[in-house]
């Protein structure tokens, strides 16, 4: 818990980055702090447009209205960053770290730190009086003392900028709601930093309770993030591993999974079987502690985390064997329906999904591919996707359309509406037999295959469906 210093009154905040922090997190602040004007800024003229139109760049629930509501009140988005700089009381990095290209997967990956370099010399150069910096971004720890030495050598005189972590802790799908009702709120900075820490404080304080602004040292908060997300990692990493052991002996992963988190020190969470984690954050941050494990001397730990890495890549591989091993003759020439392409429900984000690799493999051994989701554009897909020599694929506008004529089904994202489909119409619509592999257990299996459908779950091997089919065939006689 954190006492609020009230002397330095907090006016202007300035978000440089109008991405899938910036923007929800502006928006949020926006709303729950009248009092203070809010600017996005960003050098992509493009995405400040559309933040400023009807149809934003960022999909997540709730955010539209929240734009709405506060747009051009005290939240404003725009392409003038110097003047937003010398604006504000407190300026937040919200850029983009991604993984360094062309690291030894080895030893993880590096975060490329160069727009957070280049956001804080900017700051230096515009800021007129003094200023709190606040990273936002996901940065491997010391990436603050390497910002306020960048600070210190481009501050104009007399100027004081003080540098604090933090970092958030968004679920994609679940943003608005993740920042509207926090569990937390880590505030790290140095050990002279208690008046910037109080002041960030006292922006959370308008709507978070103080039992969960927590302050602390600057290295630990930047550690925290990392750690969150790898410990995330590793339980979808735990139970996809137990999944294939299910596979090999009969037992149901969801049975196991519900025994495991019935117990109070493993709880329930992120312990759905599925064809593997994705996104912008998990797989980058592990691969960062990794990379700062190694870099450390601690190759045994470095090792560890990278085994969650190779964990999740052996799933989807695992995952698309099954597919291929349904067929006699393999993939070659068989449509095959791809219903999901964003690497979770409740987001259009295609980053690092599991969808990619797995499309992909079967593009290789050339399946043709008939691709639906909900929310992901056309563009993304083909960014992330080659035809390849054989394989084709094209990107259909709904569901059904995808299933038409395809010998097999696969499920790739848990959007809700594929689990209340049309399933009679869908099967009406395949190639017999009509074939469903389940990534994420979202169908009603025994349902299916009541209508007629072959179907192959994550998690349950082909004999005990085998079994249960034919116990279904004797009691409905």
């Amino acid at each position: 818990m954190v006492s609020i210093d009230a002397e330095h009154k907090v006016t202007h905040v300035c978000c440089i980055g109008a991405g899938y922090v910036g923007g929800p997190t502006s928006a949020v602040m926006a709303h729950k702090c009248p009092d203070i004007q809010f600017t996005v800024v960003d050098m992509d003229a493009k995405r400040i447009h559309a933040w400023n139109s009807d149809r934003l760049p960022v999909y997540e629930p709730g955010l539209d209205s929240l734009v709405q509501m506060q747009r051009n009140k005290n939240l404003h988005f725009s392409t003038d960053i110097d003047e937003a700089i010398c604006a504000a009381q407190i300026v937040l990095i919200a850029v983009n770290t991604p993984a360094m290209q062309g690291t030894d997967s080895k030893r993880g990956a590096q975060a490329d730190l160069r727009q957070v370099e280049a956001c804080a010399r900017r700051v230096a150069q515009c800021a007129r009086h003094n200023t709190i910096v606040v990273e936002k971004s996901t940065v491997p720890c010391g990436t603050g003392d390497v910002v306020a030495r960048i600070l210190r050598e481009h501050a104009r005189p007399h100027v004081e900028l003080s540098v604090l972590a933090n970092p958030e802790f968004l679920s994609e799908g679940t943003a608005v709601r993740d920042l509207l009702h926090p569990d937390r709120v880590i505030i790290g900075g140095a050990d002279a930093d208690d008046r910037a820490q109080n002041a960030l404080a006292a922006v959370y304080a308008h709507w978070v309770p103080r039992d969960r602004i927590v302050t602390m040292g600057r290295w630990s908060a930047e550690l925290a993030k990392l750690a969150s997300n790898a410990m995330l990692a590793q339980r979808v990493s735990n139970i996809n591993s137990l999944s294939a052991v299910c596979e090999a002996t009969g037992a149901d992963v969801q049975q196991v999974a519900q025994a495991c988190g019935l117990d109070s020190r493993i709880g329930a969470e992120f312990l759905r079987a599925s064809v593997g984690f994705g996104g912008s954050c998990f797989s980058k941050d592990v691969a960062s502690l990794v990379w700062l494990s190694a870099s450390l001397g601690l190759p045994d730990v470095a090792e560890y985390w990278d085994n969650v890495l190779k964990m999740n890549d052996s799933h989807m591989q695992r995952f698309t064997r099954r597919i291929v091993s349904a067929f006699d003759m393999g993939v070659h020439g068989v449509r095959i329906a791809v219903w999901g392409f964003a690497f979770k429900s409740g987001t259009g984000d295609a980053r690092n999904t599991p969808a990619a690799p797995i499309c992909q493999m079967l593009l290789d051994q050339g399946a043709q591919l008939a691709i639906y989701d909900p929310m992901v554009p056309e563009s993304q897909v083909r960014d992330k996707l080659d035809a390849g020599k054989d394989g084709g694929y094209v990107v259909c506008a709904d569901a059904v359309t995808a299933a038409a004529d395809a010998q097999a089904l696969v499920v790739l994202t848990p959007w809700p509406e594929f689990r209340s489909a049309n399933w009679h119409t869908v099967f009406a619509a395949m190639e017999r037999p009509a074939r469903v592999f389940d990534g994420h257990n979202v169908v009603d299996r025994q349902a299916l295959e009541h209508i007629g459908f072959v179907v192959t779950t994550v998690g349950v091997s082909e004999k005990r469906c085998a079994i249960k089919s034919k116990i279904l065939s004797i009691d409905q006689v």
